[in-house]
């Protein structure tokens, strides 16, 4: 597992009494959720909602290693891992500040979508340069 220093962004997320479940531990369905606030936060820094295009998550999957529990604060990393033709792979980190350790790891890919028309279609050039600066920052090469 890499270290959250490989992340450009790192997004915090408070866990709600309303995150838990019957068995008393957050919910399974939160973590998307969490990692959802946190791709909107990487999506808002590189300035991709102002382009043309819409991003919708094509899929998503998420390792949950530990039970996370209320009160608690999570910082989730967020990263791309491979940047395609129309879409990007990103990769999160779930870090639990009551446990001290990573709670969770999740993937989801993204597909640029033309507002106009709702197809698939490039990832507009200004987009894809934004999008490698930002991971730049880490050194972190795209």
């Amino acid at each position: 597992m890499q270290s959250v220093l490989d992340y450009p962004l790192v997004y915090t997320q408070h866990v709600a009494w309303g995150d838990m479940d019957a068995f008393g531990h957050v919910n399974n369905v939160m973590y998307y959720r969490y990692v959802e606030s946190a791709r909107l936060a990487y999506i808002e820094h590189t300035g991709i909602l102002s382009a043309d295009v819409l991003t919708v998550v094509a899929s998503n999957q998420c390792k949950y290693l530990k039970p996370v529990f209320y009160p608690d604060q999570l910082k989730i990393s967020a990263r791309i891992e491979e940047l395609r033709n129309s879409a990007f792979r990103m990769h999160y980190l779930l870090w639990s500040e009551q446990q001290q350790s990573f709670v969770a790891e999740a993937e989801a890919v993204i597909v640029c979508v033309d507002k106009t028309n709702m197809q698939k279609t490039l990832i507009p050039e200004l987009v894809r340069q934004k999008l490698k600066e930002f991971e730049l920052t880490v050194g972190h090469q795209i």
